[in-house]
């Protein structure tokens, strides 16, 4: 089967972060959406610092793909909301170490509140099964 291509067209402006502008899945993938992973940890506790929200983020993304037998480069579009601005030195040292060099499309949004009011980043994941 094909895999999933990650692209930056040469003829547009380079990415403003660690992204790819596309990402094409072949015909015959299966489609997984997760719900957005939060900050939670095993015991349902929400640290209050974003940073410690984005570390135990990252932990739940990792989890949520190996139930479904999925991995990190499953992922082909990413949504990420948050409540407060983030520090992108460290996001990005987690998205590094999380996806390596294969980047998947992502949007990000930051927005006046998520579903509690302790939390401050949400991040879904759009993949496909190839």
């Amino acid at each position: 089967m094909e895999k999933i291509i990650r692209n930056n067209p040469e003829f547009m402006p380079k990415p403003v972060g660690n992204y790819s502008h596309v990402t094409r899945v072949p015909k015959g993938a299966g489609l997984i959406v997760t719900s957005g992973q939060v900050g939670t940890d095993m015991n349902g506790n929400v640290p209050q610092n974003l940073n410690d929200q984005i570390t135990n983020t990252f932990a739940n993304m990792k989890k949520v793909l190996q139930s479904e037998g999925l991995s990190q480069d499953s992922v082909i579009k990413v949504n990420i909301w948050a409540t407060e601005e983030i520090d992108w030195d460290y996001l990005y040292l987690k998205w590094d170490e999380f996806f390596e060099d294969e980047y998947p499309s992502m949007t990000i949004a930051y927005i006046s509140a998520l579903g509690l009011p302790e939390l401050k980043i949400e991040i879904e994941l759009w993949c496909a099964e190839v």
